[in-house]
């Protein structure tokens, strides 16, 4: 994952209501897998592990926020074990097999949170961070982004 995708999943997460979260997890999740896939391609071992490591977190954070008082959360939970079991697999086996097995569950989730995320109108989770304008100014080949309230607390409260 490059530094610009990371300041971007940055920048979405504190604008993010808790649906956008999960979408922007699993984005995440499938960016991982990807730059892993293709590490293995080139023959970079430890960069496919430290990605399949990375992708693994993304599934922790996804497990932590499941409310396993509902029915649908145990069933997303078997899903996510069972992508986490996959992963091992792909570390221990340095295979891409399982990483695809991954994608092809994640990616179906995403698509799925993706529409009910655009029906979620709640309030970003992050109440106390700087509002981020983009593209209200542009150069020759870019956008810029504009922040707004930089004296006002920096998402510290007194």
């Amino acid at each position: 994952m490059t530094n610009e995708c990371k300041q971007q999943f940055t920048l979405r997460i504190s604008q993010a209501n808790k649906t956008e979260m999960i979408v922007i997890l699993y984005e995440m999740l499938l960016t991982y897998t990807e730059d892993a896939k293709n590490a293995l391609k080139e023959g970079k071992l430890q960069e496919f592990r430290d990605f399949n490591k990375k992708g693994r977190a993304c599934l922790e954070e996804l497990i932590a926020s499941l409310n396993l008082e509902y029915e649908v959360a145990v069933r997303m939970l078997s899903l996510y074990l069972y992508c986490n079991r996959e992963l091992s697999k792909a570390d221990i086996r340095k295979d891409a097999e399982p990483v695809e097995h991954v994608e092809m569950v994640i990616g179906k989730l995403h698509k799925a949170y993706e529409e009910l995320a655009k029906q979620d109108e709640s309030g970003p989770v992050m109440q106390n961070s700087q509002t981020v304008y983009t593209g209200l100014t542009y150069g020759r080949n870019c956008l810029s982004e504009n922040l707004a309230d930089q004296g006002v607390d920096r998402g510290f409260r007194a």
